[in-house]
């Protein structure tokens, strides 16, 4: 085994395929096939499963690819120590659901990190895909919500994709409206306050199951209903069509329009937001400076709301 073959797979199972991984390399898609196979076979086990649709990771591979980044990791950190060398271009992922502070604690770690090279991804995607993408290593970090109706079937999902839910913190459900809205100056919001009013939902593809939405009180039958993909589409229709959405109430007038405010939602609900990483992955430092600061803007959003 060479720190060579360690750095594929690591490339392999960032790029989700082999033929991407090897333009990536600079090598050629035979030489990092056979590097792969001659390194399953010294080890015993499967790395990557290959199928028609392309490649994923199994049980053996993602427990064998968190102790391959720590080796590489480490090896770095020596080269870097001792050679006189630049320091390697870094790569770190998250996904998350549609939420100001994931945002947030992203453009702080950007801002912090003083390289010039550097390859960062940041999804706002659906809650399935951010379980899968977890799952496969193709983020270190996903961000999500719990609360007594999804959390069973999501436990379930995570616990098949070896992986553990962290809690950040606990909200109150609130709406998003207008600040022109009708509702804006109540102290707070019921679900009949609501029923004239458009309601704004993400849409989740494929999985578009009560379990997998975004917003509490999926169930709920509503007179008026506008499916939206991206966060900046939906605020444009609370604001021009005096729509809402239920959420935790924290955001970020850094990042977003002043336009949009939260109000509390009068009912018996809490929202577990927190988020996600792989049991036989450890956290990078890139990722755990994300966690922290992830809290950091979580406590910022919450004393707004308090004020």
């Amino acid at each position: 085994m060479t720190l060579q073959q360690l750095k594929y797979v690591i490339e392999v199972a960032r790029s989700r395929s082999i033929s991407h991984a090897a333009q990536n390399l600079f090598i050629s898609q035979p030489s990092l096939s056979n590097a792969i196979k001659e390194l399953e076979k010294e080890m015993g086990i499967t790395i990557f499963s290959r199928t028609n649709k392309g490649i994923s990771i199994t049980q053996d591979g993602s427990e064998f690819l968190s102790y391959a980044r720590q080796v590489v990791e480490q090896a770095d950190l020596l080269e870097n120590r001792y050679a006189d060398t630049q320091p390697k271009q870094q790569h770190f992922s998250v996904s998350a659901q549609h939420y100001a502070f994931a945002v947030s604690a992203f453009v702080r770690l950007l801002k912090d990190y003083d390289r010039e090279e550097y390859e960062f991804t940041l999804r706002e995607t659906r809650t399935y895909e951010i379980i899968a993408d977890v799952k496969n290593l193709r983020s270190e970090i996903g961000v999500l919500y719990l609360n007594a109706f999804n959390k069973k079937v999501i436990s379930k999902f995570l616990r098949e994709g070896d992986l553990v839910f962290h809690e950040l913190f606990v909200a109150k459900p609130h709406v998003f409206i207008s600040s022109s809205n009708p509702l804006a100056t109540r102290d707070y919001v019921t679900l009949a306050d609501l029923d004239p009013y458009p309601y704004l939902s993400y849409e989740q593809g494929d999985y578009n199951s009560f379990y997998f939405s975004e917003e509490i009180l999926s169930t709920l039958s509503r007179p008026k209903n506008i499916k939206v993909s991206d966060r900046a589409t939906l605020f444009n229709l609370l604001i021009g069509l005096n729509g809402y959405t239920i959420s935790t109430g924290v955001i970020s007038h850094k990042l977003n329009s002043k336009d949009i405010i939260a109000v509390p939602l009068k009912v018996d609900e809490r929202i577990h937001v927190g988020y996600i990483t792989h049991k036989h992955v450890t956290n990078s430092r890139l990722a755990e400076i994300y966690i922290d600061y992830l809290r950091e803007s979580i406590d910022e959003g919450l004393r707004q709301i308090q004020l």
